[in-house]
């Protein structure tokens, strides 16, 4: 079933090739395809605007709180006016507002050093983000140039068997001339079937490469697809590889997972100050604005004609009542109650942290493992990298001696085939000797191609590490 479902993608790809229609994708357009819909590139800058959140509450947290409360509330039977204080045994109801305010004074600093842990937490999740683009690039950039590998294969073959079936027409004719014989038509003929096979294996590699390089960019539809070919690609443009040190020295101040481990760094130092914090006094100012409303209250006119109410007797002589002028009352309106009762508190207070069941003390034990832990980190960071750049060297100086031991034995190759080319067409040597040469010359074209390859993508690797983009 997998091989089957292999064989119905790399069907589609030659199809499709066959058909294309879009212009060839660059190295660049690649990349630049990548960075703008790679979905964990997407989730990086999600991550990073988060962070970027984060701090900006952490700059408004210095900033004073506002807060408006309204409440209604319906007593039924015996209670208290709040306004009066008195007591009640009628149903009513009561409105209440407020409005509060508070702000820290001084807290420990733990707000400023709130700010700058989460500035150097946004610029460690940026980073982060650029660390993706670089994984990314190099992925797509190792595809892109194996597909150009893999072009050049299939030219070689092309190319040979060109040159084979050119001496099949000619052994033909010698054979019906019978000046060979027809067992070195059939000897020609096996190896022009043989590069037909590898023209097909060859042409196979190739969708693979590509349908590697389709997956890798996530593209909705490979119909069409291909790849830009340069007119040349000068594998002696490194004159001189670098140095161990110098490119390692620039990695330092370029690579983004490098500054990503020292900001992290940065952020936990600030979170341990701000963890220390916690243990000093805290100075704050709040006030509150209180008003309220109760169907109860009444106003007293004192504009009006008192009346007489009787208010008791007379202890001596019980039949006496006494009684009192009273003023009629008026509803209490509900805007003048609300001016009425009016209130308006300041407060300024210190908070002194005596014992909070060594909280304190282990958030601040646990901080000082952070930082450690990122110490730990950016020389663990520091130390992967220095590893892969000794052997991102050392691949590039292999690379380049195997490129230069590769062209001298093509060349070699080369002038032998023609030599052996030439014996075979005036009958000196026969099919075998001219199959041999035939072979020992593609093969050594084809070492040149891997070679030529893998000496140009170290060498890029090398000047990525430097900061210098990987363009072809």
């Amino acid at each position: 079933m997998k091989y089957s479902k292999l064989f119905f993608l790399i069907l589609g790809i030659a199809i499709s090739f066959s058909a294309g229609a879009q212009e060839p994708w660059s190295l660049e357009d690649c990349i630049n395809y990548a960075h703008s819909n790679n979905l964990q590139i997407k989730r990086a800058v999600l991550q990073a605007d988060v962070a970027g959140i984060n701090e900006k509450q952490a700059v408004t947290n210095i900033l004073p709180d506002l807060n408006a409360g309204i409440n209604r509330n319906y007593n039924f039977g015996r209670s208290v006016d709040p306004f009066t204080n008195n007591f009640i045994t009628n149903n009513s109801v009561s409105d209440n507002f407020q409005l509060t305010s508070s702000v820290s004074l001084f807290n420990g600093l733990q707000n400023y050093n709130n700010i700058k842990r989460n500035q150097y937490s946004t610029l460690a999740t940026i980073t982060s983000i650029e660390q993706t683009k670089i994984e990314i690039t190099f992925l797509i950039s190792a595809a892109y140039l194996d597909i150009l590998f893999k072009k050049e294969l299939v030219n070689v073959a092309e190319n040979q068997m060109a040159v084979t079936s050119q001496q099949v027409n000619r052994t033909e004719k010698l054979v019906e001339a019978g000046n060979v014989a027809k067992g070195n038509l059939l000897e020609i003929k096996a190896q022009l079937a043989n590069e037909k096979l590898t023209l097909t294996n060859a042409q196979n590699a190739l969708n693979l490469s590509t349908l590697n390089l389709c997956q890798l960019l996530d593209l909705d539809s490979i119909s069409g697809f291909d790849v830009f070919v340069p007119d040349t690609i000068d594998s002696g443009f490194l004159t001189s590889i670098p140095s161990f040190p110098v490119v390692y020295n620039e990695a330092l101040t370029y690579l983004p997972h490098i500054k990503g481990a020292q900001y992290e760094l940065k952020s936990n130092e600030y979170y341990l100050e701000m963890q220390k914090g916690a243990r000093s006094p805290q100075l704050y100012l709040s006030g509150s604005i209180y008003t309220g409303y109760s169907d109860q209250r009444t106003l007293t006119d004192n504009n009006a004609t008192p009346f007489e109410t009787e208010i008791g007797y007379l202890r001596s002589n019980p039949s006496q009542t006494v009684v009192s002028q009273m003023l009629p009352s008026t509803d209490y309106p509900y805007s003048q109650q609300l001016n009425d009762n009016l209130s308006e508190r300041l407060t300024i207070g210190l908070q002194i942290p005596i014992l909070n069941r060594w909280e304190t003390n282990n958030n601040i034990a646990k901080a000082r493992i952070q930082v450690e832990d990122s110490k730990y980190k950016l020389d663990q960071v520091k130390q992967e990298l220095m590893k892969d750049i000794q052997q991102a060297y050392s691949d590039a100086v292999s690379a380049k001696e195997k490129f230069n031991a590769a062209v001298e034995a093509v060349n070699s190759y080369k002038e032998a085939f023609v030599y052996t080319e030439q014996k075979f067409n005036v009958g000196i040597v026969n099919s075998v000797e001219y199959n041999i040469a035939k072979n020992n010359f593609t093969k050594a074209e084809s070492d040149l191609l891997q070679a030529k390859y893998e000496y140009i993508f170290s060498a890029k690797i090398l000047d990525f590490y430097r900061g210098i983009p990987i363009t072809l």
